[in-house]
């Protein structure tokens, strides 16, 4: 028993080793991906801030530029301090290793100067033999012999296995001091970082000191903003509105006609049934006149009365069938039809995985109500996300969809609405369009270009996400990037 414990021990710690190296190498891994994604977003971070910062004066993209590398630098800094405790993991672990295997190389040399030692004093070739010849019987020389050879065999191992260790021991080394090379370089990158990371918030804070001055003019902004987007908001709903109201009319149609056709059906089925039974009548009555005439002319020969029978009850009309309950597809009725809830199953299964209206850009504008960027006490109700792309670039649908809607708005530029079942997608700020009402679009296709914001010298367009005439976030329906 006490032999078989270890074995378990053993059997249970190694798979426990193995995972966690496992997810020491994925964490790490994770990591580097974030490091280069973080990296590339501050790139475009600096982008945004380099074209806004085109503009005369001082605006709200720049606040926002500087705000967002700030935010993505201190990630960065933290994902870097998360590397360096790594490699303190690795140089510790490296450490130990050198000491273990010094430790083993020391222990290695003692066992082989007492080899050394003892061989030096048995080298003569004459006490070898005289070992060999002096066994009692044949047998005995044969052992003798075959354990000189393992023992000559031995020392050849013994030094084997200090040159292997030492060389394993250098390797030890000269990965310990790599990575105290790179823990230094990684602590010098994370001090520039936290350096930048100064300059920027210096920055910002300059540039909303200067923002602030300009209270007046940013209230009157936001204003004709938030006027703006109730003007959007009401097209919006009105356009989803008349599709409820259309969608009901032709389900409301499409009822009437299956009752009238039902009904259509059970009036002639009702006409065959009185038919049939007026000739069955017929063919019964008939049937009755010969067999009284056939008994007339019985009774006759026989002088005896015929015996009067009873009338035949009149036989009763069938129930009619209860009318049939109608049968609905689905309980919105958005949903009526099997196409519109074909696509708005379709819709809702790529939640989360929906590409971008635009190729490149970054949001800077979330859904919801949030603070202002400058004056902090001022809350600003955002119906999508707005997201700042290439002046001019090209605008997307996001789904495959039917054109419901191109209207221009003032402040706004051109609305497009697309719906995709019970789903609208809405499209504000463009400058162009390329579709009109009634146009069946693709993922994908272009449908117009982002409207220009020349304080900001940035394109721009909002997304929104509709379910009936509810608001949904956008970003729970876009992949992230």
């Amino acid at each position: 028993m006490k032999k078989i414990i270890p074995f378990i021990l053993m059997m249970w710690l190694v798979p426990a080793m193995l995972a966690a190296q496992s997810n020491g190498q994925q964490s790490r891994e994770e990591l580097e991906r974030r490091k280069k994604e973080l990296q590339k977003e501050i790139e475009e971070a600096n982008q945004q801030l380099k074209e806004t910062k085109k503009s005369t004066k001082e605006s709200l993209g720049q606040l926002r530029a500087l705000r967002d590398k700030i935010t993505l630098r201190s990630r960065l800094i933290n994902n870097i301090n998360e590397e360096i405790n790594f490699i303190n993991g690795d140089i510790n672990t490296a450490a130990r290793d050198v000491k273990t295997l010094q430790k083993d190389l020391d222990t290695l040399k003692a066992q082989y100067a007492q080899l050394v030692i003892y061989a030096y004093k048995n080298r003569s070739s004459y006490d070898m033999l005289n070992f060999v010849f002096s066994a009692q019987n044949f047998n005995d020389a044969v052992k003798r012999f075959q354990y000189l050879k393992q023992y000559r065999e031995y020392r050849r191992r013994q030094a084997d296995n200090i040159v292997s260790t030492q060389d394993q021991l250098n390797r030890k080394i000269q990965n310990l001091e790599n990575q105290r090379v790179k823990r230094s370089e990684t602590l010098k990158t994370e001090q520039d970082e936290r350096a930048t990371l100064e300059t920027d918030k210096k920055e910002k804070d300059e540039v909303l000191a200067k923002l602030k001055g300009r209270e007046k003019e940013l209230v009157t902004d936001i204003n004709q903003r938030n006027k703006d987007a109730q003007k959007v908001q009401a097209a919006i709903r009105a356009v989803i509105r008349r599709e409820i109201e259309e969608a009901r009319r032709k389900a409301i149609e499409e009822e009437a006609a299956r009752r009238k056709a039902a009904e259509e059906k059970r009036r002639r089925e009702e006409e065959a049934r009185k038919a049939a039974l007026a000739a069955a009548a017929a063919e019964k009555a008939r049937a009755a006149a010969a067999a009284a005439a056939n008994n007339n002319n019985n009774n006759a020969a026989n002088n005896t009365p015929a015996p009067v029978k009873p009338a035949p009850e009149p036989v009763k009309p069938a129930p009619a069938p209860e009318p049939e309950k109608p049968v609905t597809r689905s309980e919105n009725v958005l949903e009526a039809t099997p196409e519109a809830l074909a696509l708005s199953e379709s819709f809702e299964a790529n939640r989360g995985k929906l590409p971008w209206p635009v190729d490149a850009g970054n949001i800077i504008e979330h859904f919801g109500i949030h603070q202002h960027a400058v004056m902090e006490h001022i809350q600003v109700p955002s119906d999508g996300i707005v997201i700042a792309t290439n002046k001019g670039g090209a605008v997307k649908s996001i789904f495959d969809g039917e054109v419901k809607s191109v209207v221009v708005m003032p402040g706004s530029g051109y609305v497009i609405i697309i719906r995709h079942g019970q789903y609208f997608t809405t499209y504000v700020r463009l400058q162009t369009t390329r579709v009109k009402k009634g146009d069946n679009v693709k993922t994908g296709q272009v449908i117009g270009t982002a409207s220009v914001n020349d304080i900001e010298n940035t394109g721009e367009v909002e997304l929104q996400i509709w379910k009936g005439v509810t608001k949904q976030n956008p970003e729970q329906w876009i992949r992230r990037r």
